[in-house]
């Protein structure tokens, strides 16, 4: 993982401790920084740290917005990506924001966060395990 950005390694850290704002503010600014094919993985990444910054402080239609927005790009790239588990993240948001999606166009009310939801990232090492 030495190639890696640091500023993406920071973000996956904040992300996985919860501090979704945070996560947030340091993806945003790699990528301002950053060109080409990664560019829109680290806008889905960070649209994904905005939805659960949402689904935290109960902004449910803000969070399915922004979890809409996360698959629409993060759907394109493969798995591993920035040797990102993103199969297995992608799963374990969208079981972390089911109860959301399940209400379909109406307001998903009384809906709260789930902390055994809540998905982790995981890097994948160059044999193929995925690590926390």
């Amino acid at each position: 993982m030495d190639e890696l950005p640091e500023k993406y390694l920071e973000g996956i850290r904040l992300f996985n401790e919860q501090e979704f704002f945070e996560c947030h503010d340091v993806l945003e600014e790699l990528w301002s920084e950053t060109l080409g094919e990664p560019h829109l993985f680290l806008q889905g990444l960070i649209q994904a740290s905005v939805g659960m910054f949402h689904f935290w402080n109960g902004n449910l239609g803000g969070a399915r917005k922004m979890y809409v927005a996360a698959r629409q790009k993060l759907d394109k790239y493969p798995s591993p990506f920035w040797e990102m588990d993103l199969l297995q993240f992608l799963l374990d948001l969208e079981h972390c924001f089911q109860e959301i999606l399940e209400a379909g166009e109406v307001y998903p009310d009384g809906v709260e966060l789930q902390d055994e939801r809540i998905p982790v990232i995981r890097f994948v090492d160059p044999d193929g395990y995925a690590t926390p």
